[in-house]
């Protein structure tokens, strides 16, 4: 396994005004990933993560759950090389 990895997530579903953002920045910092999370004019949630293969997978986990209110239709993944721009996991605006 790679030390660390970047995936870029888009998720669709009800995941706008449900605290997906908040809920998504907490499991980022819980997990020790940096990275940032934002709504996008679509109605989907985007985020970029970094860190250890495996905690990003269990991160790209939650997210197909989220918070209580959501409810995830899709998660997409792109999978890129780590870039190493982020020092926390931030909620985007």
């Amino acid at each position: 396994m790679k030390d660390t990895v970047r995936a870029h997530l888009t998720i669709t579903g009800r995941v706008q005004g449900v605290a997906y953002r908040m809920s998504a920045q907490d499991e980022g910092v819980r997990l020790g990933l940096v990275g940032k999370v934002r709504n996008r004019h679509d109605g989907s949630v985007e985020a970029f993560v970094e860190g250890p293969e495996a905690t990003v997978e269990e991160f790209i986990r939650w997210c197909r759950r989220g918070p209580p209110a959501a409810r995830v239709a899709d998660v997409q993944v792109e999978w890129l090389e780590a870039s190493g721009e982020y020092r926390e996991f931030a909620i985007s605006h």
